[in-house]
C-alpha cells in the first residue's frame, strides 16, 4: 500500500512541474511581446530639415549666351604690291593707330617717284616755253605782224602744257603715296593678331597681313527672342531718336566660362534692324569696359540682366521641390508634425531658390532635404534651417 501511495505522489509531482513550466513559458512569451510593442511605440520619429516659407521682393534675371568681339576689327591690307622685307610689331601685343606693322620693299616706288618728279620738271619746262611764246607773239599778232592763227596755236600749246604740269604733279603725289604705303600701319588702337605673311612674301591689295581689334571697350553679341523684345518694349522702355535700344540700362553682367562674374558692368548699344526669320530672334549688341584687355574676341559667356522685380515672392530652395511626371511637389510639415504632400506651381529661379507662384502660404514649414523618403501622414521631428539665397 505504501508503495502505491509513493508512486501516485511522484507521478502527481512530475505532472505539476510540467504544468508550472508551461505556464511560465507562456508568461515569458507574453512579456516579450509586450516589451516589443512598447519598444515599437516609443521608437523615435525621423528628423527632417525644414525651412519656413518667407516673402521677399526679389529681382528676376534673364540670361543669354553671348559672343565677344572687338569694338572695331580692322583687317590690315597693303595698298601696294611688293615683297615684305620687315615685320615691326610683336604678335598679340597692343599697337597704336599709325604704328608701322610691316614694310614692303620701297625701292621700286622710290624710283617711280623720281621718274614722276622728272616728268613734272619736263612738263613745267614746256609750260615755261609755251608761256614765253604767247607773251612774245601776242603784241605781234595785235600789230598784225604775224598770223593770228599762229598765236592761237601757241595759246593752245600753253594750255596743253599747263594740263601736262597738273597731270605730272598728280603723278608725283601718287608716287609719294605709293612710297608712303610701303610702310603698312595700324588703322586703330588695339591688339594685333598673328601675322598671315612672312618676310619675303609677295603681297598685293587683296592680301591680309594681320588683323587689329580694338578691345577697350569690347562688344558682346547675344540673341533675344522676339517675344522678349516685345515684352521689354511694352514695359515702358523706349528707343531713342538714334534707334539705340534703351532697355536694361547699364546693369548688364557678364558671366565668364569659369562661372565667375566679370567685374565691369555693361550696357546695351543697339538692336539689329530686323528679327531673324529662321530663329525668331533679334541680335543685341552690348559693350563692356575691358581695362587690361582681359577679354578677347571670340570668347563666350552669358549676359545676365535684371528684367523684373517680383513683389512679395514666396521662395524655396530648389532642393525642396520634387518633380514627377510634369508636376511639382513639396512636403509641408503641419503643426502636428505630420507630413502633407502638396502640389505647387514654381516660377522663376533666383540663384539657388525657386519662386513658388501657387500652392504655398507664408509661414508654412517645408522639408528641404530627404523629401524622397517621406509620404503622406509621416510623423517627423522638424529641425528648422535658415532660408537663405534670396537673390544672387
Amino acid at each position: 500500500m505504501s508503495d502505491a501511495v509513493h508512486f501516485i505522489s511522484g507521478y502527481l509531482s512530475r505532472r505539476l512541474s510540467v504544468a508550472v513550466f508551461a505556464v511560465l513559458a507562456v508568461v515569458a512569451i507574453f512579456a516579450s511581446a509586450c516589451n516589443r510593442g512598447r519598444a515599437a511605440a516609443v521608437a523615435p520619429t525621423p528628423e527632417v530639415r525644414v525651412a519656413t516659407v518667407e516673402q521677399h521682393d526679389v529681382p528676376v534675371y534673364s540670361e543669354w549666351v553671348a559672343t565677344l568681339d572687338g569694338y572695331v576689327n580692322a583687317q590690315i591690307r597693303p595698298q601696294v604690291s611688293g615683297y615684305i622685307i620687315k615685320q615691326n610689331y610683336t604678335e598679340g601685343s597692343l599697337v597704336r593707330k599709325g604704328q608701322v606693322l610691316f614694310e614692303i620693299d620701297p625701292r621700286p616706288f622710290a624710283a617711280a617717284l623720281d621718274r614722276a618728279k622728272g616728268d613734272l620738271a619736263q612738263a613745267q619746262a614746256q609750260l615755261g616755253k609755251s608761256t614765253l611764246d604767247v607773251e612774245r607773239d601776242k603784241p605781234l599778232a595785235e600789230a598784225m605782224a604775224i598770223a593770228k592763227s599762229q598765236l592761237d596755236n601757241e595759246v593752245q600749246a600753253k594750255l596743253g602744257a599747263q594740263a601736262a604740269v597738273e597731270s605730272s604733279r598728280a603723278a608725283v603725289e601718287q608716287a609719294e603715296l605709293n612710297l608712303e604705303w610701303t610702310k603698312v600701319t595700324s588703322l586703330v588702337d588695339g591688339i594685333a593678331g598673328i601675322a598671315q605673311v612672312q618676310i619675303g612674301n609677295l603681297v598685293g591689295s587683296t592680301s591680309i597681313l594681320t588683323s587689329v581689334s580694338q578691345v577697350e571697350p569690347i562688344k558682346a553679341y547675344f540673341p533675344i527672342t522676339e517675344r522678349e523684345y516685345v515684352l521689354v518694349q511694352k514695359e515702358g522702355n523706349e528707343i531713342s531718336s538714334k534707334h539705340q535700344i534703351r532697355f536694361f540700362g547699364n546693369s548688364l553682367e557678364l558671366i565668364l566660362t569659369d562661372g565667375s562674374v566679370y567685374a565691369q558692368k555693361g550696357k546695351i548699344l543697339l538692336a539689329d534692324r530686323q528679327v531673324d526669320a529662321n530663329t525668331g530672334t533679334i541680335r543685341i549688341v552690348a559693350a563692356f569696359p575691358n581695362p587690361g584687355n582681359i577679354l578677347r574676341p571670340g570668347q563666350y559667356g552669358r549676359v545676365r540682366v535684371e528684367t523684373n522685380m517680383k513683389k512679395a515672392a514666396l521662395l524655396l530652395p530648389q532642393s525642396a521641390v520634387a518633380q514627377s511626371q510634369g508636376s511639382y511637389q513639396v512636403a509641408v510639415v503641419g503643426s502636428d508634425h505630420k507630413v502633407s504632400m502638396r502640389t505647387v506651381k514654381p516660377g522663376e529661379t533666383v540663384g539657388t531658390m525657386w519662386v513658388i507662384d501657387d500652392g504655398l502660404k507664408p509661414g508654412e514649414q517645408v522639408v528641404v532635404e530627404g523629401l524622397q523618403n517621406l509620404k503622406e501622414g509621416t510623423l517627423v521631428t522638424p529641425k528648422p534651417v535658415h532660408l537663405s539665397g534670396e537673390g544672387n
